[in-house]
């Protein structure tokens, strides 16, 4: 990396920094006063989900998801989020969003409403898609909620990075590539990330109920469990990390390994899936297909390449036709002590981590490293912030805090050049929050809000129902301008209108769209 950091380190280049892009998708469930699920429909006065740019759902029709657009600083990304929950508060009554990626209480599974996107061949898709998530995984491990970051560089650092590097690639291939050696290091290194962002300790014991479980009753409460050094139970096998998905190793070494992998996961039967089939007793489709995957979104991934797919497109058609456009990033909780679930100090730490992963040596992986990251994932997960805990690094193991303290050593020299960039010292101060927690001079959120929760004596619910409710007021107490919301209600009514529009657009049957759906997934076999 130091070649790169003196090249990037000249005038005419330290400006490339500067075209950095980055957006964020935030999930957030509604929920009633009391703290249950809201079992309403989505508001109409939101717009379609099928159809609305920035304001969709994800597997419920309580699970609402923000979207920004990418755009040049956190603080463009913040400003919008910050309208978006603004117009929102106004349109759900006493409805709250709930600040923790681990849900409220929940009453029975089958009583959580899955998400509706309309008649149409495309929503009916996407609502059959999410029946078939439940079916497969259980409803409530698909309340859980998280923030997603998208990152990409502009094409004017390609060119300057493939001029650099002597390629004779395509720069479209090229910039592929190197996303790949981006994605293969942040797996490396991701559980960084859930040290250090990891805000979900503890559950509701709702949210294991019947389910196998290593967790304990905190402070006494059996209502409120926890493990005791436990970051983030999202990332682990009590949110995204399925042990249907445990026999899938999925290869980053290159865009063809990768396409190949998950069209297999897609296109080979699962016998426990095919079991249930794809109809249920009354011909009612409960789920796409009978895949390990029903569609690449089912791989619940820490990153994931991305490029915007088109209206019928799969996502993997996508990646296979363009190449990869931008990355995302998949690990983060809500931030439950930050309004908007995420700040801006961390959106620039996150940039000086990104960069770093592509700028590193990232060699190509074989399946004891695919192993070596899912263990490291769930030791983290569990026991992450144990003083003693170590890692397994190059077939070794390491300490946790040392490790730490290294690459965010390694990363102090790219928040310089971004601070240059910006003329300020922003990346700098985002970096030393961080090196304080690996320091233990201050806590990761899991640690505070444990704190919290004893200080108080409250349980996991308790606690994060005060924090929905103080989040509440501070959104309903800034209301929009007139004319901002009315431009909000605007793009509400043109996305109704608009799936209206792709409705009456149908032609054929269902089954017919969802043949040539699946017919995109041969070109893995080329």
């Amino acid at each position: 990396m130091p070649n790169y950091l003196a090249a990037l380190a000249q005038p005419q280049t330290l400006q490339l920094l500067k075209g950095i892009r980055r957006g964020v998708e935030k999930e957030s469930l509604r929920v009633n006063p009391d703290g249950t699920l809201a079992l309403t429909p989505h508001p109409a006065a939101l717009g379609s989900a099928l159809t609305h740019d920035l304001i969709t759902t994800d597997f419920s029709e309580a699970l609402l998801e923000f979207i920004t657009p990418p755009v040049a600083t956190p603080e463009e990304v913040l400003e919008t989020l910050d309208q978006i929950h603004r117009y929102t508060y106004g349109e759900i009554g006493d409805e709250r969003l709930w600040v923790s990626s681990m849900p409220c209480v929940l009453g029975e599974d089958e009583d959580i409403p899955v998400a509706l996107y309309g008649s149409s061949h495309s929503g009916s898709m996407k609502t059959i898609y999410r029946l078939g998530l439940g079916l497969r995984y259980g409803r409530a491990m698909q309340t859980i909620a998280g923030v997603h970051y998208n990152f990409s560089l502009p094409e004017s650092f390609w060119q300057w990075l493939h001029e650099r590097e002597g390629s004779s690639e395509d720069l479209g291939d090229f910039k592929t590539r190197r996303y790949f050696d981006l994605i293969r290091n942040f797996r490396r290194h991701c559980w960084l990330l859930i040290y250090l962002f990891g805000a979900a300790p503890a559950v509701c014991a709702s949210f294991v109920e019947g389910r196998d479980h290593a967790l304990v009753p905190f402070d006494g409460n059996p209502k409120s469990l926890y493990a005791p050094h436990a970051t983030s139970l999202r990332m682990g096998d009590l949110g995204y990390n399925s042990e249907a998905q445990q026999s899938l190793i999925v290869c980053y070494n290159d865009l063809p390994s990768y396409l190949s992998t998950l069209c297999a996961a897609i296109s080979k039967p699962y016998p426990p899936y095919h079991e249930l089939g794809v109809k249920d007793a009354s011909g009612n489709y409960q789920q796409l297909s009978t895949g390990l995957l029903q569609i690449e979104n089912e791989f619940y991934s820490s990153i994931r390449p991305k490029n915007p797919a088109r209206m019928g497109e799969t996502a993997l058609s996508a990646l296979d036709n363009r190449g990869v456009e931008y990355i995302e990033v998949r690990c983060l909780d809500l931030n439950p002590f930050e309004p908007l679930g995420m700040g801006a100090q961390q959106m620039r730490f996150l940039d000086c981590f990104l960069l770093h992963c592509l700028l590193e040596d990232s060699p190509k992986t074989d399946d004891a490293d695919y192993r070596a990251t899912q263990e490291n994932q769930d030791r983290i997960v569990y026991r992450g912030r144990d003083p003693e805990l170590k890692l397994i690094h190059n077939g070794d193991e390491r300490p946790l805090v040392d490790w730490a303290a290294e690459l965010l050593d390694e990363m102090l020299p790219l928040a310089e050049l971004l601070d240059r960039a910006w003329d300020g010292d922003d990346f700098a101060r985002a970096l030393d929050e961080q090196q304080q927690k690996v320091r233990g001079e201050t806590p990761t959120p899991a640690a505070r809000m444990l704190a919290e929760m004893h200080e108080r004596g409250q349980s996991f619910f308790e606690w994060a129902q005060d924090k929905s409710e103080q989040h509440r007021r501070y959104f309903r107490e800034r209301p929009l301008e007139d004319t901002q919301r009315e431009e909000f209600a605007r793009q509400a009514r043109e996305s109704l209108q608009r799936q209206q529009e792709v409705e009456a657009a149908d032609t054929g049957t269902f089954e017919d769209f969802l043949g040539q759906y699946y017919a995109q997934y041969t070109f893995c076999q080329r």
